[in-house]
């Protein structure tokens, strides 16, 4: 069949909403887009168990011990979940893994930053994790069939993490004032760096409207930031925190919050490898690598003789 006619199929596919599977013919710019996305959304879900992590043995009780280490868990599963995923792409895990390590592929920017007290636990699931299910509830309608089956679980289990960071600043800000304090002081350094979170505004986004005209996106950035903001507004009226920006303030033209301007010099210096934590975090990411290697050399080397018992008694 000619190259035409695949691209005819592909994209007739594409506008009867039928999803795209790894067999599927596809434009290599689909494929490198895909490999891309999904590559960094696992890479994130990765480093970001660590600023939660270190978390674990100083939370406050057994109870929270329990649940930030079942959060810490589910992210690792994620990302083997989105590993999968792109695997079926035709792009091996060890390659990723290669790409994260030596600074050719991205994550999220967000993971950058230091968690300083307790109630940036409560501040990354609600912000992080609540900006994670508005970017990712779209992509459980995605038009590659493996990446849309990935997001459904994925988006179910942040959708409980939003729930358990918002519980937790609750508790806080109803605790004694300096408790309060905490989480406000929290909220003042996160605000910001979870709105960098949905990418830059649309006109100097250089993927999303390619992404958007494959259907691998649904929303633009400025879509979905606007309607985050929109719903945490009121969230925060619930807690009694400020959100950090003077500019906010409701456009009743518009029917949304109109909100101050991004530091995204700021978030070009993070993506670029001089956030407050990046040489951290990508430290720990190569230590555990390599760590780890004794590990996956045994696990080969047992699946390799389980391989060789199977053919002899077969």
């Amino acid at each position: 069949m000619a190259a035409n006619d695949q691209e005819v199929i592909f994209n007739d596919k594409l506008d009867k909403e039928i999803r795209i599977e790894p067999k599927d013919w596809m434009p290599d710019n689909y494929r490198k887009t895909l490999i891309r996305q999904i590559s960094q959304h696992a890479h994130s879900e990765i480093i970001g168990m660590q600023p939660e992590g270190i978390w674990i043995t100083k939370a406050p009780t057994l109870k929270r011990k329990a649940t930030l280490l079942a959060k810490v868990q589910d992210e690792a599963g994620h990302g083997l979940y989105l590993y999968a995923a792109a695997e079926t792409m035709g792009i091996s895990r060890e390659e990723m893994n290669m790409q994260l390590i030596t600074g050719k592929a991205k994550y999220s920017s967000i993971f950058n930053y230091p968690t300083l007290t307790w109630a940036d636990m409560g501040t990354i699931g609600w912000l992080v994790d609540g900006a994670a299910i508005m970017n990712q509830v779209p992509l459980c309608r995605t038009s590659f069939g493996p990446y849309a089956r990935a997001m459904v679980r994925v988006c179910k289990e942040e959708s409980f993490h939003q729930r358990q960071g918002f519980e937790i600043l609750l508790t806080l800000c109803r605790g004694s004032k300096e408790q309060k304090q905490m989480a406000q002081d929290s909220l003042n350094r996160w605000w910001w760096p979870s709105l960098m979170m949905f990418g830059p505004n649309d006109d100097n986004s250089p993927h999303s409207a390619q992404s958007m005209k494959w259907k691998i996106k649904r929303f633009s950035n400025d879509e979905l930031r606007q309607k985050f903001v929109d719903i945490c507004v009121e969230q925060a009226k619930i807690l009694g925190l400020t959100i950090p920006d003077p500019d906010l303030k409701w456009n009743e033209e518009k029917q949304h919050y109109d909100f101050g301007t991004i530091n995204w010099e700021e978030f070009n210096q993070v993506i670029s490898g001089n956030g407050p934590c990046n040489k951290e975090r990508m430290q720990v990411r190569k230590t555990a690598h390599e760590e780890g290697q004794w590990v996956r050399e045994a696990a080969l080397a047992y699946a390799k003789k389980q391989q060789e018992r199977n053919k002899k008694a077969a």
